[in-house]
């Protein structure tokens, strides 16, 4: 059975995450169309396998991924799982051609994004992802892609945070977390500055970080992270994998941030493969295992869309990795000398 880290900040219960989560953007067809059926045999291999995290968005298939979460979590007890989900984005029924996502989800409801960062938003944000999931709690409500990822530009995201503050939607996740509508607040994001602004900002209670504390990543340790230890702000890391390249290794068409890995990026793995394979350990288990050696990371969110994906991340979970392995990176230059890693 996956370990549980304790989450103390909820209002009327203490959160059990798994160090394992279960995030739900593939069971909403992304790059691919899968079955219901195999989209439900995916979420009951997680559950037989130990995971109790679910992590999800009326984004991922334009409420799909809810949807099928809804056959699923129905027949599980409610006390025995975290469940989060994430506000900003509005689903509008739409044609086939104004739909969101062409190219990107396949099969989906006719639904084109909406974003909408205000009280009222987050307030219709939270009621559909209620219905759509068929749950009664919700225990984590992200704000989700402030970021310039998403937005184009550091002018962008500043006026999307901007409109998230004064607008009101900040003022509805705090309501709904006084109310224990939710349990927790926090941010969903590809960029830990913009995490680290809304922190300075807002009283957040944890932080979903796509990608930007991981092997190949570590600016998050100048003070962002510091900054949550001294808060008693939690994290959850998605995208260990760096989209790909940290599960792959550096093979010719290794993906590095949704894009095709740059060479620099490719050298970097493969010296860090080389002290790997010297300790007989895999790179997926070292990228799988590094970000929970952080003090404030609860729970760590690879992507998976079969059994066997979903097999093979437990497997390099459950790897022994020694000390020594994140020393000889540490002197080799591959790892930041001050990433916690005991």
């Amino acid at each position: 059975m996956l370990k549980r880290r304790i989450f103390q900040k909820g209002k009327t219960k203490d959160l059990s995450l798994t160090e394992i989560g279960f995030g739900t953007a593939p069971l909403g067809n992304l790059y691919k169309a899968i079955s219901d059926s195999a989209a439900s045999s995916t979420l009951e291999a997680a559950w037989d396998l130990g995971v109790r995290y679910y992590d999800t968005a009326p984004l991922y298939g334009l409420g799909l991924s809810e949807t099928r979460l809804n056959r699923f979590l129905r027949t599980k007890p409610r006390n025995e799982y975290v469940l989060s989900t994430k506000v900003g984005r509005l689903m509008e029924p739409c044609s086939e051609a104004e739909r969101t996502g062409h190219g990107k989800w396949f099969d989906v409801p006719l639904r084109r994004e909406v974003y909408d960062y205000s009280y009222d938003g987050v307030m219709k944000s939270i009621e559909f992802s209620y219905e759509r999931l068929g749950v009664n709690k919700i225990d984590i409500a992200y704000v989700h892609d402030l970021c310039i990822f998403t937005h184009g530009s550091k002018q962008a995201s500043d006026e999307r945070i901007r409109q998230f503050f004064d607008d009101g939607g900040y003022k509805a996740m705090i309501s709904l977390r006084e109310q224990g509508v939710i349990e927790a607040i926090g941010g969903g994001i590809n960029e830990w500055e913009v995490c680290e602004n809304l922190a300075q900002k807002g009283d957040f209670d944890i932080f979903l970080l796509a990608g930007r504390y991981t092997l190949l990543e570590q600016d998050a340790l100048d003070s962002f992270l510091p900054l949550c230890q001294k808060r008693g702000i939690k994290i959850v890391t998605g995208g260990p994998y760096n989209s790909g390249i940290l599960a792959s290794g550096a093979v010719e068409g290794a993906f590095y941030n949704y894009d095709p890995a740059p060479e620099k990026i490719m050298s970097k793995v493969r010296l860090i493969e080389q002290v790997c394979k010297a300790h007989n350990i895999s790179l997926k288990a070292a990228a799988l295992q590094f970000p929970l050696l952080h003090p404030t990371h609860l729970s760590v969110i690879p992507g998976a869309q079969t059994k066997t994906e979903l097999e093979e991340n437990i497997k390099v979970y459950s790897e022994v990795i020694s000390n020594s392995l994140w020393s000889d990176l540490k002197s080799e230059g591959l790892l930041r000398s001050d990433a916690p890693v005991g």
